[in-house]
């Protein structure tokens, strides 16, 4: 990893925004992609003890993915589409994944999702790191391609090929190192690691105006 290229981007940034992510106008910004209420939403609806209903843990899960300002509106009805297609098992295996991902083993949880995902030829990177960032916004990170694909790039992130489907191999190593740079830089850049991979993606392009244009990645 480049990190001059890191602490270019942090003086930057805190030049523009002196507050970081607390700064008055990203704050603002911040509130329409309600991860507050996101957050919520997943603990309430996507608890551990939820998952003994199937058909309303896979309800839930469409309304989260619909109502996320972070997935394609493209992507949105594919994957609500996608959950009726699903037969009497596959829905079984669908929420059994996700329970792993968020509160078992994580690995095999993403393995179990990505498997369906795929067998409706459906591999979404934005579908499979969605839910598991908004119950963990500390820990998990969410991965969107062009963002993703930028970081890499850009801050020089060794052994990390991205590649359209998703793997457990490249998140695991995507986060760690998402994580170790949140590290290096002033706490105010990274309240979350949404917020953090928003601001290292504004940054790429830290010659041009961003008046009215901030976003979470």
């Amino acid at each position: 990893m480049n990190e001059e290229k890191l602490k270019q981007a942090e003086r930057w940034f805190l030049q523009r925004y002196p507050g970081g992510f607390f700064d008055p106008e990203l704050a603002a910004i911040g509130k329409r992609h309600r991860l507050d209420k996101m957050q919520g939403f997943v603990q309430e609806h996507l608890s551990k003890k939820c998952f003994r209903d199937t058909d309303e843990i896979l309800d839930n899960w469409v309304k989260l993915i619909s109502r996320s300002s972070l997935v394609s509106v493209f992507e949105k009805p594919k994957f609500k589409d996608l959950v009726a297609s699903l037969t009497a098992k596959e829905r079984n295996q669908f929420a059994a994944g996700l329970k792993a991902q968020l509160y078992g083993d994580a690995e095999a949880g993403f393995e179990k999702v990505l498997k369906l995902l795929l067998a409706y030829k459906f591999g979404k990177w934005s579908i499979i790191s969605l839910a598991p960032v908004y119950a963990n916004p500390q820990d998990e990170v969410f991965v969107k391609p062009t963002t993703a694909k930028g970081i890499i790039t850009h801050f020089e992130l060794e052994n990390l090929l991205y590649r359209p489907q998703p793997s457990w191999a490249f998140y695991e190593n995507f986060r760690k190192q998402v994580q170790h740079m949140r590290s290096l830089v002033d706490p105010s850049l990274s309240p979350s690691s949404l917020a953090f991979t928003g601001f290292l993606m504004m940054t790429l392009r830290a010659g041009e105006e961003f008046a009215g244009q901030a976003h979470y990645p």
